[in-house]
């Protein structure tokens, strides 16, 4: 496993004009947070995971110990992410795209957008999948935030979809292949030492997913078509 997005911040990708700027208190917040991640990541990269202990990231940060328990439950959570409010945010990024986009393109760009800011930490990113890969138990967590996302992704997918049209298969089949396109292109950024830029990379493989289809015919025209006539 080469690739991961659970360095992406989907929280801080959204649509221009549609979210102000935050304010003093929240920057702080924001910024407590990306030191104790900063911390947790350099710690277990030099001592491992079971030796990096949470009091450690803690003063690492310059915190007090239940000031990283106000952000994240477990050292694990600080290295990769908060999964199940990531999944939360990610579905309302995507229901929030124009309503004129195909779901798999509304999807895309929520991706896109959230892999872009993984340009900007090429070092980190490379650092913290090191880590992960030095650690089974990481590895399974890091699979189940892949699954919070399609899962997330799917659910989106049929909202915008409707009820009418809103088959799970299809749904289920733009998150993992958006997902896999997404993977894809942070992996080859990687291992291509930074040559090709990331955007560059994300937008070649979307492309190759834009022929995938039209959604899905209402379920009522669906029935008509592959029903015979009775009688």
């Amino acid at each position: 496993m080469t690739s991961d997005l659970v360095e992406a911040q989907p929280g801080r990708q959204a649509q221009p004009g549609r979210e102000a700027q935050p304010g003093r208190r929240e920057r702080k917040k924001l910024a407590t947070r990306q030191a104790l991640q900063d911390a947790a990541l350099r710690l277990v990269a030099e001592r491992g995971l079971e030796q990096a202990t949470v009091e450690d990231i803690s003063e690492a940060a310059d915190v007090a110990t239940r000031t990283f328990f106000n952000y994240f439950s477990s050292k694990e959570e600080a290295l990769l992410g908060d999964a199940p409010q990531n999944a939360v945010t990610v579905h309302r990024l995507v229901v929030e795209r124009p309503a004129g986009e195909s779901p798999l393109e509304a999807v895309c760009q929520v991706l896109r957008a959230m892999i872009l800011g993984l340009a900007e930490r090429r070092e980190e990113s490379l650092l913290r999948q090191q880590v992960i890969e030095r650690h089974p138990g990481l590895l399974a967590r890091q699979l189940g935030v892949y699954a919070s996302f399609e899962r997330a992704l799917a659910a989106a997918v049929a909202e915008r979809l409707g009820p009418d049209r809103a088959d799970p298969s299809y749904a289920r089949l733009v998150a993992a292949v958006a997902v896999a396109a997404a993977r894809s292109a942070v992996s080859s950024w990687r291992a291509g030492q930074g040559r090709r830029p990331l955007a560059e990379l994300a937008d070649a493989a979307f492309a190759q997913l834009r022929d995938l289809g039209s959604p899905p015919a209402p379920a009522r025209s669906r029935r008509r078509r592959g029903t015979p006539h009775a009688g």
